[in-house]
């Protein structure tokens, strides 16, 4: 089953495989239930009309994005070359306590085909493709879609005090095309991730690889973000990335930036 938002004549709505849901559904209200409740909640809400529009991202102008970071070693040997402290990269990736931070409100995040963006006061800028989990309320995954954390590289690695200002600024994060549905969170360990950039019509970079790669398990993160922090509508997490372009493949405005995770696919055009 796989969840998306429209952008129609009547405004955004959402949409259950190839059938649009009732006017008043909202994913925040699917997500308040706990996962054996909403196959049956979606069933009661599915119409007859036929899904038209153009592609949001795939979630509510209120609801939260999380990410978490240092979750592949290639992460962590990328910081720790770009960083004047290294070595917290390597305490995080081997630490306990997993990196989480807040990422995006939903009104900040675009959907596919929208534009990104990069820093001006920044000079490597890069996309970080990661697998996107959708938790419900009682911290159970439900979900997931792809996602690009973009992140100037260069500011974090100048202070790791600095990661706000790295991560979090207009046009930072893209999620898309749907929310593919799942029965058993198993099915998310071992799903392929590819980031490719275009500049000019040309590959630019290409890299690979897999969510088996990771450190960490997805119910870790997500029972780590549920210490003493409540979300009654659901929360996305960004669940770190295993592709780091090298220094040369900055992003410039013009280049097109696709990531697959599993079998969705996630356009953007950088601004």
């Amino acid at each position: 089953m796989q969840i998306s938002r429209l952008q129609t004549e009547n405004g955004p709505r959402w949409a259950v495989d190839r059938y649009f849901l009732r006017l008043n559904f909202s994913l925040g209200s699917l997500l308040a239930l706990p996962a054996r409740q909403q196959p049956n909640y979606i069933e009661t809400q599915v119409t007859t009309e036929p899904v038209y529009g153009t592609l949001l991202a795939p979630i509510e102008p209120h609801q939260e994005i999380w990410a978490s970071g240092v979750t592949y070693l290639r992460s962590r040997e990328a910081r720790e070359a770009e960083s004047a402290t290294g070595d917290i990269y390597q305490r995080v990736y081997s630490a306990n306590r997993p990196e989480l931070f807040f990422k995006a409100n939903g009104w900040r995040v675009v959907g596919p085909d929208a534009t990104i963006r990069v820093r001006r006061d920044s000079r490597w800028n890069v996309p970080e493709p990661e697998l996107t989990l959708v938790i419900n309320a009682y911290g159970e995954v439900c979900g997931y879609t792809s996602g690009n954390d973009v992140s100037s590289r260069d500011i974090e690695g100048e202070n790791p005090l600095y990661l706000p200002q790295a991560k979090v600024y207009n046009g930072a994060c893209s999620l898309g095309p749907v929310i593919q549905w799942i029965d058993d969170p198993q099915v998310l360990n071992t799903l392929a991730i590819r980031l490719e950039i275009l500049r000019s019509g040309s590959t630019l970079f290409i890299g690979e690889t897999s969510t088996s790669l990771m450190r960490r398990s997805f119910t870790e993160l997500a029972s780590y973000l549920f210490r003493e922090l409540d979300f009654p509508q659901g929360v996305f997490l960004l669940t770190g990335t295993g592709i780091v372009p090298p220094e040369e493949y900055s992003l410039q405005p013009g280049d097109s930036v696709r990531i697959g995770v599993g079998d969705l696919q996630l356009c953007n055009i950088t601004g």
